[in-house]
């Protein structure tokens, strides 16, 4: 029996990272896995509904996870991701060689190293990946969709991550803000998210008395200024605890964590490096597909407010990311998004 190269491709890509994903737990260094301790030993008694801790521990208790051996929740989890992108589709030319088709394959790499192991973003891929699908499909009109979809994303925002409220906010106002008759929207749209992340950082400042980018990312990276793990850093070149130097603050948090062309300073770091081109190439193929996705006008344009939601997720990542790092494993988390994003025309056309 003759299988199609696409879905040849895709489960050798699949197997591979199913390997791998057995396998980092012997390669990694332990800084990768600092967090899991937590999840799996919950040394603060914080298990709960409420919160992203408590509910990860609550996740694997309640599923058993906790007590495998960690190549084999690797495996296991590995395993669900790569059936959410089944449920997605697998592109026609897949197979083919492509820089599109090759930031995919190594994503598929990533999503082996970052989530072969208890980790926060393995429900964070599950949940966005049942968002893509809820507009995928297409059971119910546009509005009602966008309608579920914000629920979705406040209640989210609520019991687990909080800053994901704002992917209910922002896309509301990029859609508004692109009904003006601009030539370039995409770049009014997403500067129309950043200045409204920006009052809304500002107004948490006045009433907190910190702002949201000092408060998050300036607060963590204030306690590891000198450690050798902290080398991706994302350090604003003026303290964000003025209304101006939290303004440049998230800016260059934005360009640093989408645009890291700071970051081709690693050259030490060929790791960090191979992210850097990665984010780059990444971000230039969304931006360019963001465009064309304009021309198909903004009335019932499911694929278009799925860019407003990605683009927002980048903006609020400007905000909270403390290095690199943490970025690329954040962006893990939300792949479905963009790997539906990278190849929408075809999978709109079989919808069809």
């Amino acid at each position: 029996m003759k299988i199609a190269l696409n879905k040849f491709t895709f489960f050798l890509i699949a197997f591979t990272g199913l390997f791998i994903s057995a396998i980092v737990y012997f390669i990694l260094p332990s800084r990768f896995f600092f967090d899991t301790h937590i999840y799996i030993n919950d040394p603060g008694n914080e298990i709960g509904f409420i919160g992203s801790y408590p509910l990860t521990i609550l996740f694997y208790n309640i599923t058993g996870l906790k007590y495998l051996h960690f190549s084999l929740i690797g495996i296991i989890q590995f395993a669900l991701l790569t059936v959410v992108l089944y449920k997605i589709g697998i592109p026609q030319k897949f197979g083919y060689i492509s820089i599109k088709n090759i930031l995919v394959y190594f994503a598929f790499f990533m999503m082996a190293i970052f989530i072969s192991m208890p980790t926060k973003e393995f429900i964070n891929f599950v949940f966005v990946g049942a968002i893509v699908l809820l507009f995928q499909h297409r059971k119910y009109s546009f509005t009602k969709t966008i309608w579920i979809e914000s629920i979705l994303f406040v209640l989210y925002g609520f019991v687990f991550r909080q800053y994901y409220v704002f992917l209910a906010i922002l896309p509301v106002v990029m859609y508004v803000i692109s009904g003006v008759k601009i030539r370039n929207k995409r770049l009014l749209t997403i500067t129309s998210g950043l200045v409204v992340i920006i009052f809304l950082s500002l107004s948490y400042g006045m009433v907190k008395g910190q702002f949201m980018s000092e408060e998050i990312r300036y607060g963590v990276n204030s306690g590891r200024m000198e450690s050798k793990n902290a080398n991706s850093m994302i350090s604003s070149p003026v303290k964000p605890d003025t209304w101006y130097g939290e303004s440049i603050g998230i800016l260059y948090g934005f360009f640093s964590v989408n645009l890291p062309l700071n970051g081709l300073k690693h050259l030490k770091s060929p790791h960090i490096l191979v992210f850097v081109f990665w984010q780059l190439i990444m971000f230039g193929i969304l931006f360019w597909r963001f465009r064309h996705c304009f021309k198909d006008g903004r009335k019932n344009n499911y694929e278009l407010w799925q860019f407003f939601i990605l683009f927002s997720f980048f903006i609020v990542q400007g905000v909270f990311e403390p290095d690199m790092g943490s970025a690329i494993r954040h962006k893990i988390g939300i792949f479905p998004l963009i790997y539906y994003l990278f190849y929408y025309e075809e999978f709109r056309k079989k919808l069809q």
